[in-house]
């Protein structure tokens, strides 16, 4: 007996080291940490728009790795508020230093003040000048499309040693959302064709030219969206509300490259030894015609749009997705040799409720690749196709896609797996532990059985319990 006993106390000692051992794949989730927000207030009435900029917003501060940005309109009671009310055409968060003692620039975007006390800290993306520099934005699709980084990657922000001396981190949030409750066109107001908003000049007062027939250029801030005759409607406050979170920066965090690639982007080399000169003509948005007016293609009533961009730099792929409009039907990333490095699909809802409103892109599917598997070499040149449905015309449609791109990394093992294999391997070390805490029951009733039988030996009575 005594030395079975033995034996079963080496064996469940084997197994706890193991237990201990043995990492859970969440190594960060321990220590994430998370916080919900309020943008400023603005007020919509029936047909109006509001595309404002907010500076200093609330945001975590100090030297973090963001972990996901999620964000959606609300009431002043915090309900969320349906697309069919309110269009989120698109919302936008931008980093940026400002000299310390210096006052905000107001509502306009710190890229069009061009005062040195505000300097843009883009992302990575290629797009010309502070074009498409945000380091999150999504539109309509913002409630089902996730955002999350996965471990052990994470976005550095507040790295003492990369702000300027005199200068402290801040964070923008551009809100463009649009109120269709009682237009005319529903459709039109949200892919702002000019003629239903009566204007003849964008926001900044350029004449628009006889052909451009919608987009951002015809539905900026306080523009008004052509309602129904008799159509009354109240005037109600809303809110963005976003969640973020993040972890504390340490070694353990592998840090990612935000790139926002566009299909309307032309380029061209200016040096043809490199591809860090090129310049980049990033136009955001384009239109869609109707196949009626086209003829059908062999791919029916479809348009695509395509564009070949060279990568200045490569990685592992982390994360990717597109960013589409109605009538979207998805959006294809492919590397040089034609593989897909990853292909984006929207969900369109089906009822009326936030979340799932009828007709509008509700979700976009996301890329998860196994860390390590899916790689981008220096100077790939890439290509990017955009589809949409053309059984009707559209304006101001986008084709954006955003990926999340991590140096290789040079000790492997630190890659931790995909979500869906942090899941069985959470189940296994949870699986381990069970059976060790097991072990240690079993054990110690063995200690009680044994220490009764010993007590007997001599002469005393065990207790009962």
């Amino acid at each position: 007996m005594k030395m079975w006993y033995q034996g079963w106390l080496r064996s469940l000692a084997i197994l706890l080291l193991a237990a201990l051992s043995l990492e859970p794949s969440q190594a960060l989730i321990g220590k994430e940490k998370s916080a919900v927000f309020l943008s400023p207030e603005f007020v919509l009435g029936p047909g109006s728009v509001v595309d404002s900029y907010y500076q200093d917003i609330d945001f975590p501060r100090g030297h973090i790795a963001l972990k996901s940005f999620n964000a959606e309109v609300v009431d002043e009671t915090g309900l969320p508020v349906p697309l069919q009310e309110i269009y989120l055409h698109h919302w936008v968060i931008e980093r940026y230093y400002q000299h310390k003692g210096v006052e905000a620039p107001g509502s306009s975007s710190i890229k069009e003040t061009h005062n040195p006390d505000f300097i843009t800290v883009r992302n990575s993306g290629i797009c010309q000048d502070n074009v498409l520099a945000q380091y999150f934005g999504l539109g309509s699709e913002t409630r089902k499309t996730a955002t999350h980084v996965p471990d052990p990657y994470g976005i550095e922000i507040g790295n003492p040693v990369e702000i300027p001396a005199g200068y402290e981190e801040k964070w923008l949030l551009n809100v463009h959302a649009i109120d269709t409750r009682g237009v005319e066109d529903r459709l039109g107001c949200a892919e702002c064709r000019c003629d239903l908003y009566n204007v003849t000049e964008d926001g900044y007062g350029h004449p628009l030219s006889s052909d451009y027939k919608g987009g951002l250029r015809c539905c900026y801030d306080k523009t008004q969206c052509r309602v129904k005759e008799g159509f009354e409607g109240i005037r109600r406050s809303l809110y963005m509300k976003y969640t973020l979170k993040w972890v504390d920066w340490d070694s353990s965090v592998v840090p990612v490259k935000i790139y926002i690639l566009d299909v309307t982007d032309t380029w061209k080399s200016s040096n043809a030894s490199t591809v860090h000169r090129a310049r980049h003509n990033c136009r955001v948005e384009y239109d869609v015609e109707s196949c009626s007016i086209t003829g059908e293609t062999e791919d029916g009533c479809v348009d695509v749009k395509r564009t070949s961009l060279t990568m200045p730099t490569g990685g592992h792929v982390i994360y990717g997705v597109s960013h589409q409009h109605s009538g979207g039907i998805g959006s294809t990333l492919y590397g040089e040799d034609g593989r897909i490095i990853c292909s984006s699909i929207p969900t369109y809802g089906e009822g009326k409720e936030a979340g799932n409103e009828a007709g509008y892109i509700v979700g976009m599917s996301t890329c998860y690749p196994q860390p390590g598997s899916v790689k981008i070499s220096d100077g790939e040149t890439l290509i990017l196709e955009s589809n949409y449905s053309s059984t009707q015309k559209h304006t101001g449609v986008m084709g954006l896609f955003y990926i999340l791109v991590a140096e290789p990394s040079p000790n492997p093992s630190l890659l931790l797996h995909s979500p869906f294999d942090m899941h069985a391997n959470s189940k296994v070390y949870n699986s381990v532990w069970a059976v060790a805490l097991l072990g240690l029951a079993i054990a110690a009733a063995i200690v009680v059985v044994y220490s009764r039988r010993k007590d007997t030996e001599y002469g005393y009575e065990a207790l009962v319990v």
